[in-house]
């Protein structure tokens, strides 16, 4: 059994376009959409391709019509990008989005899995650093042996105890210094993260035609280019 494991979409469909990948099932952690310019493009797609997705912050926001409480960084390009979203999806897009699961439970064989886009304590907002102490007791709580979030952008692969917590990284806002997507491969029992190299170029050629600020535009494409306005910033 393959698994392919993304997240973080945010509405960067060039991205997600250049994800080049065979799997027998996919799953999606959450964000498809707000940052990015194709939104409609994006939940199209994980609409017709994903076997497991669950509700990101950002997802929950256009659902909802509510904050997704982005750190300070960030509260412009989200809340700029978010009427736009929410402009541009249909309202069938949106209720996918607002019916989203929170969290997903899955066994495959031997093997059980805990999905949930932030922390199993807070599956939509929480935020922790990828070296925080207190992932013991939150991957703990699951009981499962895999546990896979995604929310800070940043990939990590880390054993604790018995059981193993995986973030993929993200496929449309890398925040780890590089431009590069990131995402993961769950093969019979292996964990394997993998970068790959997308047309940010084009991504930058969509938002300039967005409707909005300049702001908003110049820190959007800075964020791509550099790989984060700073990797420790929450989403």
């Amino acid at each position: 059994m393959k698994i392919a494991i993304i997240s973080d979409i945010h509405a960067n469909f060039p991205a997600l376009r250049s994800f080049h990948e065979d799997w027998d099932e996919l799953w999606v952690i959450g964000d498809l959409v707000n940052y990015g310019p194709n939104p409609c493009e994006v939940v199209d797609w994980v609409r017709t391709h994903a076997h497991c997705v669950v509700r990101g912050n950002h997802d929950h926001a256009i659902g909802f019509s509510v904050d997704p409480r982005c750190s300070p960084p960030y509260r412009a390009m989200a809340a700029e990008t978010g009427a736009f979203t929410d402009n541009v999806l249909s309202a069938d897009a949106k209720r996918y989005l607002e019916r989203l699961p929170l969290t997903i439970e899955r066994r495959l064989g031997e093997h059980t899995f805990y999905l949930c886009h932030a922390t199993p304590s807070d599956p939509l907002f929480g935020y922790l650093d990828k070296d925080a102490s207190r992932w013991d007791s939150e991957v703990a709580s699951t009981g499962a042996k895999i546990v896979v979030t995604g929310h800070t952008h940043v990939p990590l692969i880390r054993g604790v105890g018995d059981q193993t917590l995986i973030n993929h990284g993200s496929i449309g806002q890398p925040k780890t210094g590089t431009p590069d997507a990131c995402y993961a491969i769950w093969e019979d029992g292996r964990l394997e993260l993998r970068p790959y190299v997308y047309p940010v170029a084009e991504t930058e050629s969509h938002i300039r035609m967005m409707p909005i600020s300049d702001p908003v535009k110049a820190d959007l494409i800075r964020t791509l280019e550099t790989g984060g306005l700073s990797a420790k910033e929450a989403v």
